[in-house]
């Protein structure tokens, strides 16, 4: 068990998919009780399986990790460049009798597998080449690493508790194949010994895994570190998170505008509480985040209230950020041209001028981005529906007055804008519905929008008056 040494975590992915949720929450709770302990957090490949592992895969873990800030102090480290330091490791196993070498067949193994399984009995190799005197000849062997077969093995994990395992019980697990690649419980091993890893906090998928992995620390004379196994993540209906529940890869949450900050605060609230506080700014988090807290029970995501975080964070993040982070979708939807920069004060102040009037209303980026078009674009499609009800006879006279009077205006402001509309109802004998309706219609083409004032100041006097213009041009047309 480790000691007062400094704190050394790592995330080590596996490149045969994107990065998915509940391989960032594992992520973020390592970064967290790095950030916490003062500790050093790495980032390890784990690409052994060659047949699966991509450098796609690989680029799109370190671009998830990269948009969510969970920026890390060692790596990227790939395991398929360390192969020389585990054969080196295998060698000294062999030597020291911890090792065996095994002549099995694939063919051999998997009938042994079929039979135990005909007869309902587990699934574990019966250990013939153990003490092998007189190796087969013509053979390439695969090496085993000898497990003890009596006492127990004791996991005292810093989430789950005590946890016992009965050593008669475990495998003689295959550390090395019989092509020369080393498998994942040995490397793992190896790379914590490595890299001088003191505490592995890990989902308890892993859990089986543990006692394995001790054994092999203690044969490469090290002691192990020590272990925090997290709880699953299950999706509403209590089965295990998958793609069936929504999207779960983390480069596809951010394509469906979300926050990095708002789903790190969501992930960690999966299993990590801190009295009953939901919304976290990242200093917090580091401040009081501890595994302590974390809970035994498996968390259940839920895609409502991770859009409700969402939208809180829309509301507290200042508008000319907001303003960086919603121009990809501005570009993404034909918005803004795909080479267009808010690259002047005049854009950025305007574009924030605009957000801030939608932000009670846009929960996503996606969202902002598609009410921005009804200010960006030079003109807009009138809803017919819309039109029919509000752009009329009746609304006619309103609307030029209005138009008349937003024209003569001296400043346009929302002050200004008000009293013009305040004068137009007092000269109809009206109510500030009965204009502000169909001139919404008339210069947003919908009847939902902002507060009519805030929307025609930002549209400015030219935008606005060349809609309403349109707008007195087709009315009693729909």
């Amino acid at each position: 068990m480790p000691g007062t040494e400094k704190i050394r975590v790592r995330f080590a992915p596996s490149p045969t998919g994107h990065l998915h949720i509940g391989g960032v929450r594992t992520a973020l709770f390592n970064w967290l009780f790095a950030r916490h302990g003062g500790g050093v957090f790495i980032l390890r490949i784990e690409d052994t399986d060659r047949s699966r592992s991509t450098d796609e895969y690989i680029e799109s873990i370190l671009e998830g990790m990269r948009w969510l800030n969970l920026d890390w102090d060692e790596g990227p480290f790939r395991q398929t460049e360390r192969f020389d330091i585990y054969r080196s490791h295998i060698d000294k196993l062999l030597e020291s009798g911890r090792a065996y070498r095994c002549y099995c067949s694939q063919e051999e193994l998997e009938e042994k597998r079929k039979k135990a399984a005909a007869e309902g009995r587990p699934l574990s190799y019966d250990g013939r080449c153990r003490d092998i005197e007189t190796p087969p000849s013509g053979i390439t062997p695969s090496v085993r690493f000898r497990m003890p077969k009596e006492g127990r093995t004791v996991v005292d994990d810093l989430i789950k508790g005590t946890v016992v395992f009965e050593n008669d019980q475990l495998d003689d697990l295959i550390i090395m194949r019989s092509d020369g690649t080393p498998t994942y419980n040995f490397v793992v091993v190896a790379d914590d010994v490595d890299m001088g890893i003191t505490h592995v906090i890990r989902g308890d998928d892993h859990l089986n895994n543990t006692p394995k992995q001790i054994h092999i620390y203690s044969a490469l004379g090290h002691a192990a570190p020590a272990f925090g196994h997290l709880p699953m993540i299950l999706g509403e209906d209590k089965a295990r998170l998958s793609k069936r529940h929504g999207a779960t890869s983390v480069i596809a949450y951010r394509d469906m505008g979300y926050l990095s900050d708002a789903l790190v605060n969501y992930l960690v609230r999966l299993g990590w509480s801190y009295g009953d506080q939901e919304v976290f700014g990242r200093e917090e988090l580091i401040r009081y985040f501890s595994l302590e807290n974390i809970g035994k029970s498996a968390a259940v995501f839920n895609p409502e209230k991770l859009l409700w975080l969402n939208a809180e964070y829309m509301k507290t993040t200042p508008p000319e950020r907001l303003a960086e982070l919603v121009m990809p979708f501005l570009k993404a939807d034909g918005t803004v041209g795909p080479d267009d920069e808010i690259d002047d004060e005049m854009d950025k102040v305007w574009l924030s001028k605009a957000i801030l009037t939608l932000t009670e209303r846009a929960k996503t980026l996606v969202e902002l981005s598609k009410s921005l078009r009804y200010y960006i674009l030079e003109h807009v499609e009138i809803d017919e529906k819309a039109g029919k009800k509000f752009l009329n006879e009746k609304t006619l006279p309103y609307l030029k007055d209005i138009k008349e009077g937003l024209s003569g205006l001296e400043g346009f402001t929302g002050e200004g804008i008000q009293k013009v509309f305040n004068d137009i109802t007092q000269k109809h004998g009206i109510k500030l519905g009965a204009v502000a309706q169909p001139v919404r219609v008339a210069v947003m083409g919908k009847t939902e929008s902002p507060g009519i004032f805030e929307v025609l100041e930002v549209l400015g006097r030219e935008k606005a008056l060349k809609r309403m213009e349109k707008a007195i041009q087709a009315a009693g047309t729909f």
